[in-house]
């Protein structure tokens, strides 16, 4: 919604009355992670003001409360980076988590980015009446003519209902909640999940004398990091600016065989499909080895089919095998949580991702936007706040030449505005 004449001098552009009802001078993004803060500072460098809704006491809390120690990035920083700000340049190539999140505390400070924390959002629903977005959160409805969906696609964690698991004595514990190997030291702990967080809790267990026993249900592509001290993903990404993606991946899966041997002979089938093809088409990322592949050879992480069912002391697995274990660790994913509070819209699937593919699932209609949800990490978020920021940046422009001519460009303006003061 546009800013007002006489009213766009007014503190964090908004109003707020004694009903509790806030009308916000610019987009309202729901999210503080990368996904806001990347779109707030490109809005502003539109100079459109806007508001982010943080349900956390702190921006990117994900990375802030829900990730394990040892973590780092998985893809060299320039593919990290987010929109007008780079990473400082005396990081490393692959920054640690405390590194990331000095970024984007960084970052927020350089663009005076003030998040509204503590400010869950409850319901997001768009009024056709009025032609705007009402959005409720515990505290207050904020009303703007633009909603941001920034909460991502890792916004909540995937807790699989697996047989029997509520009988078993020992921890159960979510990669959310997994800080170091330190309390499951030489335990028998069975992880669930093969990804690049199974693979890397695995690897912290073993420095702490533990026995992962990690499960693979499914095939799986494991590639090194780097490929000839190159970034693997660099050179994918090289290549497919010149060549046709099954070709890339055919050239990767050989460099991959090359440097790491055939996965298959120790439990880890590969997908027909080739890595870059199913990442694209389906979400799923191949695995980065940073170490793990080493201990599986060696036998110290063990490698087991899926599991059949938990019992008090341990599991059943499909291929008849029954182990005792002490602790299990879900390494299970997230997912998103647009369907909880996002009402009455149809751009999102019943998993609560935009129906539209990349590169075009950044716009929706009536308002409505979404960043961080192209299952292209922090590159796909870049690309969608920049396109979002000149998108709403138009607008803005577009109202504001209207508001100085006088011209009513808004008809719903005084209705809204008759809201607020209720």
């Amino acid at each position: 919604m546009g800013s007002y004449k006489g009213e766009e001098q007014h503190h964090h552009h908004h109003h707020r009355n004694e009903s509790n009802c806030v009308l916000v001078h610019g987009p309202i993004i729901v999210g503080a992670g990368p996904s806001g803060l990347a779109t707030s500072a490109c809005l502003k460098q539109q100079s459109v003001p806007s508001l982010i809704l943080e349900k956390s006491d702190c921006i990117a809390s994900l990375w802030q409360h829900r990730t394990y120690d040892r973590l780092k990035l998985h893809l060299p920083k320039q593919f990290c980076e987010l929109p007008l700000l780079g990473f400082p340049h005396n990081f490393p190539k692959y920054p640690t988590k405390h590194q990331f999140i000095s970024y984007m505390e960084t970052y927020a400070s350089h663009f005076s980015i003030k998040p509204r924390f503590n400010q869950a959002v409850i319901k997001a629903e768009f009024d056709h009446v009025l032609g705007f977005w009402r959005v409720k959160t515990q505290d207050f409805e904020y009303i703007s003519r633009w909603l941001i969906v920034a909460t991502g696609e890792n916004a909540e964690p995937v807790i699989p209902d697996i047989p029997g698991i509520d009988r078993f004595k020992g921890r159960v514990v979510h990669t959310s909640l997994y800080k170091s190997g330190s309390v499951f030291k030489n335990q028998r702990v069975l992880v669930i999940g093969c990804g690049n967080s199974g693979m890397e809790v695995c690897l912290d267990l073993c420095r702490f004398n533990a026995i992962p026993h990690m499960v693979v249900r499914n095939t799986v592509h494991v590639l090194p990091r780097e490929m000839f001290g190159f970034s693997t993903f660099g050179i994918a990404m090289a290549l497919v600016k010149w060549f046709p993606l099954k070709l890339v991946d055919k050239l990767l899966l050989l460099l991959a065989n090359f440097t790491l041997g055939n996965t298959d002979q120790i439990g880890l089938r590969r997908p027909k499909t080739g890595p870059i093809e199913l990442k694209n088409v389906t979400g799923k990322t191949p695995v980065l080895d940073v170490g793990a592949l080493s201990q599986i050879k060696s036998g110290k992480i063990k490698v087991v089919e899926g599991v059949k069912e938990i019992t008090r002391n341990g599991a059943k697995f499909v291929d008849g095998q029954e182990k005792e274990i002490d602790s299990i660790i879900l390494a299970t994913g997230y997912k998103s949580s647009v369907p909880t509070w996002l009402k009455g819209c149809e751009f999102f699937t019943k998993d609560g991702m935009p129906k539209s593919p990349f590169p075009n699932g950044w716009k929706a209609e009536k308002g409505l936007y979404t960043v961080g949800f192209t299952r292209r990490g922090l590159l796909g978020t870049a690309s969608d706040a920049v396109n979002i920021a000149k998108d709403i940046g138009e607008q803005w422009r577009t109202i504001k030449e209207c508001n100085d001519s006088n011209f009513n460009y808004l008809p719903q303006r005084n209705v809204v505005q008759n809201i607020v003061k209720k």
